[in-house]
Order: structure tokens, then sequence, then C-alpha cells
């Protein structure tokens, strides 16, 4: 799959903000270890402890997400559902990735962590993002989000359009339009099919 370099920037850019935050936590931490004060030293190494899982956790699910392709890579079959329960941790979303899921090939895990991310991006307020194969006899995935209030903008969904254009993509748009992409790399399209005040269903569905 041929990437534009606009895609490539605000790819690199979401991934930097993703990292921003545990980086510089682990930063104000090693400020704290100079002080003499006991109580800041076992609270610094806490919080360094602490950060440093979380931009671990976000690197290994990026890498995943943003990599080359999943099934070359040589990763079992339950990466995708493990990546996304552990990007997860601490924070106000959580993961509900079906155990049928867990054994889609894992090209299409790494799609699922794509949609993850988008329904996650939609939960300002914090909820559940589900992960679900789609019904016997049709061949895909299903990512729902559910929470206290649901927010798609119509820049995001016009970005999920095939035919949306790299030039007018944003740091806020890029998720979809890559996830998008990727759906087409596995001869599938990515939809958002239902969008309530507090759900929002994406499918990918091959064809």
């Amino acid at each position: 799959m041929m990437i534009e370099l606009r895609v490539l920037e605000l790819l690199s850019a979401r991934l930097c903000h993703e990292l921003v935050s545990p980086v510089g936590a682990i930063s104000n931490g090693v400020e704290l270890l100079a002080e003499e004060d006991p109580d800041f030293v076992r609270d610094a190494i806490e919080l360094i402890g602490q950060s440093a899982r979380t931009a671990s956790r976000r690197l290994q699910f990026y890498r995943f997400a943003y990599g080359t392709s999943a099934s070359a890579s040589g990763a079992p079959p339950s990466t995708g559902r493990e990546l996304a329960e552990g990007l997860y941790e601490g924070t106000k979303l959580r993961c509900d990735w079906a155990a049928e899921a867990a054994t889609l090939p894992v090209d299409w895990q790494r799609l699922a962590c794509n949609m993850l991310v988008l329904a996650g991006d939609a939960l300002p307020r914090g909820g559940t993002v589900l992960v679900r194969p789609l019904r016997a006899g049709m061949s895909g995935i299903e990512v729902t989000a559910e929470g206290e209030a649901v927010n798609l903008t119509p820049e995001l969904r016009a970005a999920i359009d095939p035919t949306a254009a790299a030039a007018e993509l944003t740091s806020r748009t890029i998720q979809g339009y890559f996830a998008a992409r990727l759906a087409s790399q596995l001869g599938a399209s990515l939809t958002l099919v239902e969008v309530e005040t507090r759900r929002a269903l994406f499918r990918a569905v091959a064809s």
C-alpha cells in the first residue's frame, strides 16, 4: 500500500502525541529524584515506573497498528487483543475484545486495532470499545463505541470515504483515512453504519 507524505506526517504526529504525556511524566519523575525528601524520591520512582509502562504499551500497540504487514511479522494470533487491552489500561476507556475475534487472521486484527482507535477517539468522556467478528456467513469485523457521549465529526466521516483526498486530512481525521485504506488492502470496505448519542458502530466487510 502506497502512503503519501502527508499521511506519513500526520501518522507520525499522532504517534508523538500519544507519547508526549508518559515521556513528559518520566522527565518530571527524574527531576523529583534530585530532591532529598524520601517521600519525593518514592513518588518519583512510582511515577517513572508507571509512565514507562504506559509509554511501552502505547509503542507496542502503534508499532502493530501502524507497522508493516502483521502476518509477515510473525505476531502470535492473540496479539491484537493483548495490545488493545494494554493500551487502555489505567484510562477511562475499556476494551471488550471477543474471544472469537482473537482468532481472526493477524492482519485483520491489525485493522481491528486501527478501528479501535477510531472508536476510542469517539468517546471523549470514556466508555467501552467492543471488537466482534461479523455474524456467521459474513467475513469482517465490527467495532462499537459505547459511552456517555459519542462524538463523530463530519470531517472524520468524510475521511473514511474511499474518495477522500490526503491533502484535506488533519491530525483529527488521519486515523479514519488510514483505517479505511488498511481495510481496502484486505479487500474490505470500512463504513460507519450506525451512530447514536451513546453508540457508534464501525464495520469492515470483506467483498
